[in-house]
């Protein structure tokens, strides 16, 4: 499948999204959300849909975007019309939920044209209040029964350019949902857990639905879903992804110790101040903040540029090898600038 040049499904890499929370017909704030996205790496990015204000705004975002643009568009089958004439290079729909077989019938003939894709994305709250009374609340069978039930619909149309997405909140029912429906088709599965929450325990329930799933082999696109910054969303989906061997970091990994009562310096703000620094760096370099003499010097001297502190003081390694000693004031700026050169010397 094609999403706007990018490869989905298959043997391609697993494609990483992202959603705007911004208001779409906000074409500034959108797009500039958007390229905030693609500069983190996202690979695809959706909007959503809600009226005609913002559906008419499409084709201007999609003018000034350098990543394929999904329109999520849910009930008025009129704003997937407009979508698809805005330029879109795809829609999130669920055809029971946007009239009867006439207004699907118009959505496909217009999307057949152009060969555009269609994720049918089914979440545990959107289930059919029937499923939901034959299964008992909104169960792994219930969503794979209703998004198997939304694909009929588009298969009777002769259209097959589909995506599925069966999510949940909790982490045991989207693995279960993603086995059941991975098992019942061939489709591309768009893969994430619903609602996951704020930045910590979303990005926690998130590795565990998606990184499960991605162990086993299923799933070829996917999102993690934050309440947050969109931008920290595509950095925790190349977390998992290079966790698995799947894609290549994108940033540098920070590799820190958890402390204990051997610490000698305050390694939590270096390391702290080290993230921040290593969001803006686009190079796969590993950096090593450790802590004391135990497993300090062995991490530091195996990462590209690490530092091993202790005891108020600290020695800085860049590849294997012992740059400085110096005062734990010194540390950072001293790490920093390692860092600094070694970009330099990667991009030359």
């Amino acid at each position: 499948m094609n999403v706007g040049g990018v490869a989905v499904g298959g043997d391609s890499p697993v494609a990483v999204q992202s959603m705007t929370n911004t208001s779409t017909a906000d074409v500034d704030a959108t797009v500039k959300q958007i390229e905030r996205l693609a500069a983190a790496g996202c690979e695809i990015a959706r909007v959503a849909v809600p009226d005609e204000a913002a559906a008419k705004t499409l084709g201007a975002i999609k003018q000034r975007v350098s990543i394929p643009l999904i329109a999520d568009i849910h009930f008025d089958h009129r704003l997937a019309l407009t979508a698809v004439d805005q330029g879109v290079d795809g829609l999130r729909i669920n055809p029971g939920n946007i009239g009867g077989r006439e207004n699907v019938s118009a959505v496909v003939a217009c999307v057949r044209e152009r060969k555009l894709p269609l994720r049918i994305g089914v979440n545990g709250g959107s289930v059919e209040k029937e499923l939901l009374a034959k299964h008992g609340g909104p169960t792994p069978e219930a969503l794979v029964e209703s998004a198997l039930g939304h694909v009929r619909i588009l298969e009777d149309e002769n259209y097959n350019e589909i995506k599925i997405s069966v999510k949940a909140s909790n982490v045991r029912d989207t693995i279960e949902a993603y086995r059941l429906l991975s098992d019942a088709c061939d489709y591309p599965l768009h893969v994430g857990v619903t609602e996951a929450g704020t930045l910590l325990p979303g990005a926690i329930k998130s590795a565990l639905g998606i990184g499960m799933l991605l162990a086993e082999g299923i799933g070829d696109t996917i999102r993690v879903s934050l309440t947050a910054d969109p931008v920290d969303e595509i950095h925790a989906a190349y977390h998992i992804l290079a966790s698995l061997g799947l894609r290549e970091r994108k940033h540098p990994e920070v590799i820190s110790c958890p402390t204990c009562g051997r610490l000698g310096y305050n390694m939590q703000r270096l390391v702290e101040n080290v993230e921040k620094r290593a969001a803006e760096i686009d190079a796969p370099i590993t950096i090593a903040v450790m802590g004391c003499a135990v497993n300090g010097p062995g991490e530091a001297r195996h990462a590209d540029v690490g530092v091993a502190g202790g005891n108020g003081r600290g020695v800085v390694f860049r590849d294997g090898e012992i740059v400085t000693t110096c005062p734990e004031n010194e540390l950072e700026k001293v790490l920093m600038g390692e860092i600094d050169k070694l970009i330099v010397e990667r991009k030359e």
